[in-house]
């Protein structure tokens, strides 16, 4: 196995790498990697199978560069992680933030890095349109059913249509209360980590995202390695924001989605990168077999109640995305209205 390390590489886990006879080139700083991958013909054959960074070292680097180096690392299906002494709620923030796949301490075994970089090569191969290990039966229900795709583009635009006059009202109410654009626009992944860009009208303080890794400890999911991030009482959501929220009118702009073709109307919600990337285990990796949806089983199951463990949630997903039909989605549109009149913001 070929390792490239970002740091000084004086940790156990790196003597670990050597014993299990692992290729190892060790880099100061991202630039340096990226200078070398820039200056070298690559093959197929020459690239690492994983990159392990010290998590201090890149983050003194220049954003634009860990931005380079991580589209590259990308494009040929390489995983990134990233090594802290001690793998806390804001080194994870931080790590995600920089682009890693996930985050390990100095002492972790190796074994279970090579584990988890197998199988992320396999989730980031099946991202790049060539699945691996995927059944035959899984794949084909990727396709959106005809019917569902019609019913997605006619509701879409109807409701577009008649709720225009209210949108124009609430994108200024928006640009009146606080200086920002109108829509939040961020990456999610979606159907098969399909990425796209997820619109929604924008109910937080312009750069919030700055601001995660402060305020992990309020996840209503509770702390550690959580794969949902939800802030109770956000402090970085302005009063048009909160009222957005709690009436679900800041989820509108996701029609917009739907006539694209990202999402549906119903079907498992879409997740910010940082929560997609640590679904990858083979049960709940299985949530993306479904389409993205702007409401979905979860949602008018148990929607925004404090007792909805992160456990449920995943469960919840996964059953949507292996027994959904059309008939299913049209009982889950029945319980939405409802679950929409709540009176707790969600």
């Amino acid at each position: 196995m070929k390792t490239y390390i970002i740091g000084t590489g004086n940790y156990p886990i790196f003597k670990d790498l050597l014993a299990y006879k692992s290729d190892i080139v060790i880099f100061n700083s991202v630039s340096s990697l990226l200078n070398t991958l820039r200056s070298v013909n690559f093959s197929s054959h020459d690239l690492p199978d994983m990159v392990l960074g010290d998590l201090e070292a890149m983050s003194g680097d220049k954003e634009q560069e860990i931005r380079r180096l991580m589209s590259y690392l990308q494009i040929h299906a390489i995983p990134c992680l990233a090594l802290s002494s001690q793998v806390s709620e804001i080194a994870k923030a931080k790590a995600l933030h920089l682009g890693c796949n996930d985050i390990y301490s100095y002492d972790d075994s190796i074994e279970k890095i090579t584990h988890r970089v197998h199988f992320l090569k396999s989730i980031k191969q099946y991202q790049a349109k060539a699945p691996v290990n995927v059944k035959r039966e899984e794949s084909v229900r990727l396709r959106m059913p005809f019917f569902k795709r019609a019913f997605d583009i006619m509701f879409s635009l109807l409701i577009l249509l008649m709720l225009s006059p209210l949108l124009l009202v609430v994108a200024l109410l928006i640009k009146l209360e606080s200086h920002g654009p109108v829509f939040y626009i961020s990456k999610r992944a979606g159907t098969g980590y399909k990425v796209f860009d997820f619109y929604k009208f924008r109910t937080m303080k312009n750069g919030a995202d700055k601001d995660l890794a402060n305020l992990l400890a309020l996840n209503q999911y509770g702390e550690g390695k959580s794969a949902f991030v939800k802030i109770n009482n956000d402090p970085r959501v302005t009063r048009v924001g909160a009222f957005l929220r709690k009436t679900s009118i800041d989820e509108i702009p996701q029609l917009i989605n739907v006539l694209k073709g990202d999402m549906s109307i119903v079907g498992n919600r879409p997740l910010p990168l940082y929560e997609a990337e640590i679904l990858t285990d083979d049960k709940s990796a299985r949530r993306f077999l479904a389409p993205a949806g702007i409401t979905g089983l979860w949602q008018v199951t148990k929607r925004g109640k404090k007792e909805m463990s992160e456990i449920e949630r995943k469960e919840l997903d996964v059953n949507y995305a292996v027994n959904w039909d059309v008939w299913s989605d049209f009982k889950i549109l029945l319980k939405t209205i409802p679950a929409l009149l709540q009176k707790e913001a969600v």
